[in-house]
């Protein structure tokens, strides 16, 4: 893509990969048609099938990361490839490439540093209902903690610019990465938007790899865990809050015995209530603590941000 004479973006496409041989060829073929001049990037993660052999034929780039999980995966990706674009997409064939024109160039367009797509289907088999009310249920609980910008938390199809790539912490091993790919965009308060795209149901002989309750299980950790590093005074907030109801609910008996009889007949509840308010007050002040070390923190993360040049800097 080239505008008023600047040099053409370098557009690198990168699509993780375990097992998707009866489908990478196509989506390799895909992208490379939907935006010519692209490098198309797979990361064969341990596959046991022909999906890198099928991959390089259809004109991929090939690479093979050891790391099991698609966090690790991504992480690497993010790592090795150099580009002024990047767009992230599974390689199940489920994503349209249609949209990546339109996702290159309001990222470019609009100076931002991520758009992401919404999947939108009309087809049953696209999503499992596990999955839609797990993805309705997640993305609830990021927007309650973090703000609302992005329906779809869990969609595998993004557009990134450079900056974003370079400075994206990136723990996640599993599936959890889209989860983390959100939320720092929204506690970095980085321009991004939504956009729609269409999603289809895996081709015959194309299998998934998500599991509805492990990798829910593991998503809700990863929020956990974020909220607690991110937000730091609601989590140990509501721990805090949590164990002086507790400890009011295991006093009130005591104290009104005490102001009828003027005695404690039960002394270890009445020990154990002022235990839990002890707790409460470290957990707040935890929390207070936590909270400088996380702005701290979130500045650094910034300044490796302004680091790098947007997509519109070239």
């Amino acid at each position: 893509m080239e505008s008023d004479g600047a040099p053409a973006l370098r557009i690198a496409v990168l699509v993780p990969c375990h097992n998707e041989a009866a489908t990478v060829a196509q989506v390799t073929a895909d992208f490379a048609r939907a935006l010519p001049g692209a490098a198309v990037w797979v990361f064969d993660n341990n596959s046991t099938d022909a999906t890198a052999a099928r991959a390089e034929a259809a004109g991929a780039l090939v690479r093979h990361a050891g790391l099991k999980g698609k966090g690790n995966v991504v992480r690497r990706m993010f790592a090795d490839i150099d580009a002024d674009v990047y767009v992230l997409v599974d390689g199940d064939g489920t994503y349209d490439a249609a949209a990546a024109p339109m996702m290159v160039r309001r990222l470019v367009d609009e100076g931002l540093d991520m758009v992401s797509a919404a999947r939108r289907s009309t087809e049953a088999e696209a999503f499992r209902a596990g999955h839609r009310f797990g993805n309705r249920a997640l993305s609830g609980v990021v927007r309650m903690v973090f703000g609302r910008q992005f329906e779809d938390m869990l969609t595998g199809y993004r557009a990134f610019s450079r900056r974003f790539v370079k400075s994206f912490p990136a723990h996640s091993s599993g599936f959890e990465i889209e989860t983390e790919l959100t939320v720092h965009t929204l506690q970095m308060r980085l321009p991004a938007v939504e956009i729609e795209a269409a999603y289809g149901a895996r081709p015959e002989g194309s299998e998934s790899k998500l599991s509805t309750v492990r990798d829910g299980l593991r998503i809700l950790r990863m929020i956990s865990l974020m909220v607690r590093e991110e937000r730091p005074i609601q989590f140990f907030g509501v721990a805090g809050l949590a164990a002086v109801a507790l400890a009011a609910l295991l006093a009130a008996p005591v104290l009104a015995v005490y102001l009828k009889t003027g005695l404690v007949p039960r002394l270890p509840t009445l020990v154990v209530a002022v235990g839990l308010v002890v707790t409460a007050l470290l957990s707040f002040f935890c929390g207070l603590v936590l909270d400088s070390v996380s702005r701290l923190r979130l500045e650094q993360r910034r300044l490796a941000y302004l680091a790098w040049p947007g997509p519109d800097a070239r």
